[in-house]
């Protein structure tokens, strides 16, 4: 195991010991002990950046499952390091703002950090892995983490409301994912993302092409909350603000974001999913942002914002992709735009967002509300508090000078170009792209004003406020300053990380655009003169104030969509159905009747099986192989059958038992003339134990008595008998044959001796090939034994009978 993979385990392996400390250094607050780990982790990732930089990656493997081309892989590229960055680097600033915003007292902080631990660690797995198998696995990681997480406050229905409604659909999609992962594989024979990506254009010609492309950005979509399936963002809400900021500014909703980017050097190109991932993206964005206006909670505000900047991202990478339908042939320059902006606004994103969470969590801390409607005046009680609040909106309203300007800047050129191509049916559709990204930045401008102005102008409401409002402490301003300090210094100094991050994660999104050892230089700057592009900046600041100040006289426009017609209703109205029908379903087949059960049982037997002989024709019967039937053996049988009937019609227990029994010796007898000994000892104690167990218990039975029944009644049995009857005996001629499969009993007889070293091919298949099949049943049979035992033991306790 090498370092990096150590990494990834670190936060995992820390969370084991966390409440540990929180045990033993309860006079501290947990946070300053587990602060050190991202710190540590960003530090190490930092070292990384000249290497990555310089166009050279770092790939370290580590056996899993090699037999199904699994192995753990990690591959630091420019966009594994950009992620992994902001995963510990955002970690830190969460972790060193929750000592503040949690009481040690109060709440259960061993429970928060080490649900907080092992999402960071499933983060950088997902960034970090080369192979699609185990990205899947922490990705489902990263799904159960954030259900932990936001359910954290669960004696709160809306927590338990919201952590169930994020589970359910990121789950859905991981499955989507997992379909897709799995098609890719049949596709290309391996799970390495680095060996899809070198079979280049032989993938795309595919059948299942298509089909895993789909699958796979469904995952994406439910995890980046793109329309429709962004309706679990806005009540993931309700987990605490540190857990918001974390997961919304650059962890959780970026892992969709992330896949998008990791993958499209395999997809980039085609046209479905050009318009799929970029028509999303910008419906998402347009859609998000105006509903972001009509919500009157200031972490609903910022949900929405969230779902429109992924939207907004999302869009750039669909746009980015036509540059490699070009290759490096075209004038890519035009197109590598977009990416370079989904890039740069990955990053600002992070900046501006997670400083706004924090602030937002600082008002509901200092002020007990996050209503705008009891909320005003707060700009002379907590002037740092207005100062980046003010900064961090204005980014993400995209008011210059600061990063969110550059992006949005650069956002409004890639939707321009992308609306010239000719390709892709963009001739036709292309306008599209300007027109929704423009009116998508309209109203992102007017949330953002109402965020800022409806809670720090206006009239001062102490009567609506739980508490009274007050500057929050340093520590707690510390994390939100250093953030909104970046967006101030990324805004005026964009080159910074232009060649150490965005151009090596351009690289990762684009390599087909570049030759053997060339590198992406990114070139980025404040003003470029007076272009369409600030035309349309200026357009959303008139448009926007215009609409913020009218904003009395045409916010009823929203009370015009119906209800009953929206997202989150039909999700409530679909999980009530399913309940519904699920209860319909249980109370039709438990009627705690055995009989019923196994007439459920046999007859799914019938037509799993008998479906499966008939698709596989497998209905041969061949007697070439077949040992010549002896005396002996055909009087057994018909002994056999003579006993098995004798149980039909047998009128005491007693009979019937001793009929059954004699069923197993007979197969006994069976066993020992074909010189199995083994097989005759155990059949026969099994059948001599289960003779005698019978005996004890049917003795206290009331004796046997015959039922009336009715005709339907008697049908139904006698057809699961004779369907029963006829699947067995078919799949006992079935086993003589040789269509379809090669006998396993070749691969036993082969390998017993020379990878198990047995000679008896029996014990080696107990013992060593399913080993821990038989271990794992003789645990449950010494489980059973052991409930038995203290049943009876306790009966005893009390003087009854056993």
């Amino acid at each position: 195991m090498d370092l990096l993979h150590l990494v990834i385990m670190a936060p995992f392996i820390y969370a084991g010991f966390v409440p540990f400390l929180y045990k033993e250094g309860r006079q501290i607050h947990t946070g300053w002990l587990v602060v050190m780990l991202p710190i540590v982790l960003f530090s190490t990732f930092a070292r990384m950046i000249p290497t990555i930089a310089n166009g050279e990656t770092v790939q370290k493997d580590l056996a899993w499952i090699p037999s199904l081309g699994i192995n753990f892989t990690v591959y630091v590229d420019g966009l594994a390091l950009l992620f992994s960055l902001l995963i510990t680097g955002i970690g830190a600033l969460v972790v060193l703002y929750s000592i503040y915003y949690l009481s040690k007292e109060t709440e259960a902080l061993d429970y928060f950090y080490v649900y907080l631990l092992l999402f960071m660690g499933s983060m950088l797995g997902v960034v970090l892995s080369d192979n699609l198998g185990v990205m899947y696995v922490f990705w489902e990681l990263t799904s159960m983490a954030s259900f932990l997480l936001i359910a954290f406050w669960h004696d709160r229905e809306k927590s338990r409301y919201g952590a169930q409604k994020s589970l359910l659909i990121t789950v859905f999609g991981g499955f989507s994912m997992l379909a897709g992962i799995v098609l890719l594989q049949q596709i290309t024979g391996t799970f390495s993302v680095r060996e899809i990506i070198g079979q280049g254009d032989s993938i795309t010609t595919h059948a299942m092409f298509l089909p895993a492309m789909v699958l796979l950005l469904i995952g994406a979509f439910t995890k980046s909350a793109q329309f429709p399936f962004h309706i679990w963002l806005p009540d993931a809400m309700e987990a605490p603000t540190p857990v918001s900021a974390y997961l919304h500014s650059a962890t959780m909703v970026k892992a969709g974001i992330y896949l998008v980017a990791r993958l499209s050097p395999i997809f980039a190109g085609q046209a479905v999913w050009f318009w799929l991932v970029a028509g999303f993206g910008i419906a998402t964005l347009f859609w998000g942002s105006f509903n972001a206006v009509k919500q009157t909670d200031l972490k609903a505000i910022l949900a929405f914002s969230t779902i429109s900047q992924l939207g907004l991202i999302m869009c750039l990478l669909g746009l980015g992709s036509a540059a490699v339908y070009f290759g490096l042939e075209g004038n890519n320059v035009l197109y590598t735009t977009a990416t370079l902006a989904a890039v740069f606004h990955l990053i600002n994103h992070a900046t501006f967002k997670g400083s706004l969470f924090m602030i937002v969590g600082i008002i509901d801390h200092e002020t007990g509300t996050r209503d705008i409607r009891q909320l005003g005046g707060l700009m002379s009680l907590m002037p740092i508090t207005f100062t980046i609040a003010l900064l961090g909106a204005a980014s993400m309203a995209g008011l210059p000078p600061l990063n969110g300007f550059l992006s949005k800047e650069m956002f409004f050129t890639g939707v321009l170009e992308a609306s010239q191509l000719s390709l892709f049916n963009m001739q036709t559709w292309g306008i599209l792209f300007p027109v929704l990204a423009w009116l998508g930045s309209v109203f992102t401008f007017v949330y953002c004003a109402i965020l800022v102005f409806k809670t720090f102008r206006g009239k001062f409401q102490p009567d609506k406020l739980e508490k009274t409002p007050r500057e929050a402490p340093f520590g707690m301003l510390l994390a939100p300053l250093i953030l909104v300090a970046l967006v101030v210094i990324f805004g005026l100094f964009p080159n910074m990380l232009a060649s150490s991050l965005i151009g090596p994660a351009l690289a990762s999104i684009l390599p087909q655009l570049l030759s053997p050892g060339e590198i992406f230089e990114a070139q980025l700057s404040l003003w470029h003169g007076f272009t369409p592009e600030l035309w349309m900046t200026i357009g959303v600041i008139a448009v926007g104030t215009l609409l913020y100040l009218s904003l009395p006289k045409w916010i009823g426009l929203y009370r015009l969509f119906p209800q009953k017609l929206a997202l989150n209703q039909a999700y409530d109205q679909m999980l009530i159905g399913l309940e519904r029908r699920a209860n319909q379903v249980m109370r039709l087949h438990m009627t705690g009747l055995v009989r019923d059960y196994l007439v459920y049982i046999f007859g799914f037997v019938i037509i799993i099986v008998g479906s499966t002989l008939f698709l596989s024709n497998g209905f041969v019967f061949e007697t070439d192989h077949a040992a010549p039937i002896g005396v002996y053996e055909a009087v057994l049988a018909v002994v056999m059958v003579i006993a098995a009937c004798v149980v039909i019609f047998s009128k005491t227990r007693l009979t019937a038992i001793l009929a059954t029994g004699s069923v197993g010796y007979m197969m006994a007898l069976f066993f020992v003339l074909f010189r199995a000994p083994d097989l005759a000892l155990t059949q026969l104690i099994v059948e001599t134990v289960s003779v005698a167990l019978f005996l004890l218990c049917f003795f206290h039975l009331p004796k046997l008595k015959k039922e009336g029944s009715s005709l339907s009644f008697k049908l139904t049995n006698l057809l699961i008998s004779l369907g029963v009857g006829l699947v067995v005996t078919l799949v006992a001629f079935a086993s003589f044959g040789t269509n379809g499969f090669e006998p396993i009993s070749t691969h036993f007889l082969e390998t017993s001796y020379k990878e198990a070293g047995g000679l008896n091919v029996v014990n080696v298949i107990l013992v060593d090939f399913r080993g821990f099949d038989t271990l794992f049943e003789i645990v449950v049979l010494g489980m059973a034994a052991l409930g038995v035992y203290v049943l009876i033991k306790l009966r005893l306790a009390k003087g009854d009978e056993p």
